[in-house]
């Protein structure tokens, strides 16, 4: 492992949220929306800050208002913002969220500024520094913010650097499922820890997949630790030097909103990560992670609910 102390850089899309509040099931039911900010790689990054880990953020957003309440929202939560970059080639990228009709958050993409981020971007992130770095699929979808990702990625392994792959596999962003399987696949085979939901099990693996049999398709791809996360119904992780595959209940709470709860549990597991030295996960690792993504959703958007770890650790004790 990287032996600097740098910051723990999340890189891809940044983004406003327009999200759903009518309590509508589909895009063409609803009327009533809110825009707050978030995009996955950003929601991690706010998540990390907010659990007291030094976090920053790698992306690009349009030179206009939207692109400046980015920024100014992100410094105000402690990110580091200073390898994110604004551009007058495209405007801030936005993205339509709503809950279907089990309660879990669906997402339509409106591709933008995110698509200009550049390998000389991630030259310039300083990568052999990082702690960890942390990507999602989003970001592999279109060639231009995939060669950058990419060389990220590269970069971060060649200086035995962390990689934390988030898949958040969204299929409207993707013209061919096939290329998405694959890249993710790739990238998952030289990512550190590899966290996914059953949606995105089913979206690589197909329809009907077990959690178990997903997280050891994970595993047989070369990465150390897989968690797969089912909402309200639980989770699943399994270590590479065990042969078990261990499930989690959810906690049960009153959610109200559940964008940004994967986002808020990934940022736990990264931290827990980080204080183990990046050991095996275990069971306790896990359940912080739960109730952090519990607690995400007791809040409207994705940054609202985001806790801090004496709300965890409280929630946890209760």
């Amino acid at each position: 492992m990287s032996s600097a102390a740098g910051p723990v850089l999340s890189i891809g899309e940044t983004l406003i949220d327009i999200i759903a509040t009518d309590g509508a099931t589909s895009l063409v039911e609803a009327r009533d929306f809110v825009a707050l900010a978030g995009g996955a790689p950003a929601n991690v990054a706010v998540a990390l800050a907010r659990l007291g880990v030094p976090s920053a953020f790698c992306g690009v957003v349009g030179a206009d208002p939207l692109g400046e309440r980015l920024v100014a929202e992100l410094q105000a939560e402690g990110v580091d913002v200073s390898r994110l970059r604004q551009t007058t080639v495209a405007p801030t990228t936005i993205a339509f969220a709503w809950k279907d009709e089990r309660g879990d958050g669906r997402f339509w993409i409106m591709r933008g500024a995110d698509l200009d981020i550049s390998a000389d971007d991630a030259d310039r992130a300083g990568i052999s520094h990082l702690t960890a770095l942390v990507l999602g699929s989003v970001s592999l979808a279109a060639p231009s913010s995939r060669a950058a990702v990419l060389h990220a990625v590269a970069l971060a392994r060649s200086h035995d650097v962390p990689v934390v792959f988030d898949v958040n596999l969204r299929p409207t962003v993707w013209s061919d499922p096939a290329e998405a399987v694959g890249l993710c696949e790739a990238v998952a085979g030289t990512s550190t820890i590899v966290k996914l939901s059953l949606d995105d099990a089913v979206g690589l693996f197909g329809e009907g997949i077990a959690a178990t049999d997903a997280c050891a398709r994970i595993l047989a791809l070369g990465a150390p630790t897989v968690v797969l996360t089912d909402g309200a119904r639980g989770c699943w992780y399994a270590n590479a030097d065990a042969s078990d595959t261990h499930f989690i209940p959810a906690f049960s709470v009153d959610a109200i909103e559940p964008t940004g709860a994967g986002d808020a549990f990934a940022a736990a597991i990264i931290a827990r990560a980080i204080a183990s030295g990046w050991k095996p996960l275990q069971l306790e690792d896990v359940r912080f992670a739960s109730a952090a993504g519990a607690l995400a959703t007791t809040r409207r958007g994705s940054w609202d609910g985001l806790p801090i770890p004496e709300q965890i650790e409280a929630f946890l004790a209760s």
